[in-house]
């Protein structure tokens, strides 16, 4: 597949059906690779809203932070109709969004859901110092099993937002939990993994670099 010129056009119906769970992987890591190195495709954004006004094909759906600094198409370099964005402080699921990625890959075609988190999430660091305010309490408690899954350090003094080390390591852990969580709490979705329709991937974004790592 060359991954320029696949990614340069509007997906399609067809084109959808020919990108396997790990093409969609592929597809976006060459994008990532395009961002980091300043080389977007130039795409006709406003061509592609026109081709895309009677219906939608896209490879992906990313699962990402609604930090404003993490626009999975950007950092992704995709354009309109490529992918399904899916945001919420702290990259975490509930219903309405295991349903939302639900219809998004066994409905409308998806291969890969990409579990995104991002270096210095600030929702994690929230959750890091145990934080109160009114709807982000509950919220952050859905955070809570990643920063006890991260036992060092052990001193209670360094396990807070100031300790960016820290901080990061949770990050990457409720990446994992994420993922994990998508494929106990959804069987429509566990099932197509086990027959191989689509792939679930965890990945950080280093907002220093504009690198995702996946």
């Amino acid at each position: 597949m060359n991954l320029v010129e696949f990614n340069s056009k509007t997906q399609t119906l067809a084109s959808q059906a020919d990108v396997t769970p790990s093409g969609a992987v592929e597809l976006l890591k060459a994008g990532n690779e395009r961002f980091v190195n300043k080389t977007p495709i130039n795409r006709n954004l406003l061509g592609q809203v026109d081709d895309t006004s009677t219906g939608q094909y896209p490879f992906a759906t990313v699962l990402s932070c609604i930090d404003s600094r993490v626009p999975a198409e950007m950092v992704f370099d995709q354009g309109i109709g490529d992918i399904f964005s899916v945001r919420i402080a702290g990259n975490f699921v509930n219903e309405d969004i295991l349903g939302s990625m639900e219809f998004a890959c066994k409905l409308a075609g998806t291969k890969v859901i990409v579990v995104l988190g991002h270096t210095a999430c600030g929702a994690i660091k929230g959750a890091c110092d145990d934080a109160k305010l009114g709807n982000l309490t509950g919220m952050l408690a859905k955070l809570k099993p990643a920063v006890d899954a991260v036992a060092e350090p052990a001193d209670a003094s360094q396990r807070n937002s100031k300790n960016m080390e820290f901080v990061n390591a949770v990050v990457k852990k409720n990446v994992t939990l994420t993922a994990q969580n998508i494929l106990s709490q959804s069987p429509v979705l566990a099932e197509m993994v086990k027959q191989g329709e689509i792939t679930i991937v965890e990945a950080v974004y280093d907002i220093k670099t504009g690198k995702v790592h996946f």
